[in-house]
């Protein structure tokens, strides 16, 4: 589904006009953005679990020269579904 499409559905559901919606969006995707930069991480209850992560230094071997190469330590954005959502998919969006 494209940002249009998901605008255009969730200004249906809640009964607010696009614009509004589309900026409630923006507001809530900087407020996110902002939590993720300072390490915190985000329990939407019912959806899942945002957090970041920090993937540790490591070493690489390229396949095709077979090269060792230092990977550095990096951080990483994760998402954790909660378990009803996660069955629900699994499920093929039937209700648990």
């Amino acid at each position: 589904m494209k940002n249009k499409e998901f605008i255009a559905e969730l200004a249906g559901r809640t009964g607010l006009r696009q614009d509004e919606t589309q900026r409630m969006m923006n507001t809530l995707i900087t407020a996110m953005g902002d939590s993720f930069l300072e390490g915190d991480s985000i329990q939407l209850t019912g959806f899942g679990l945002f957090e970041v992560k920090k993937k540790l230094e490591r070493v690489m071997i390229n396949p095709n020269t077979g090269q060792r190469m230092l990977v550095p330590p990096k951080l990483v954005l994760s998402f954790r579904p909660n378990m009803l959502l996660r069955d629900k998919i699994k499920k093929g969006g039937a209700g648990v």
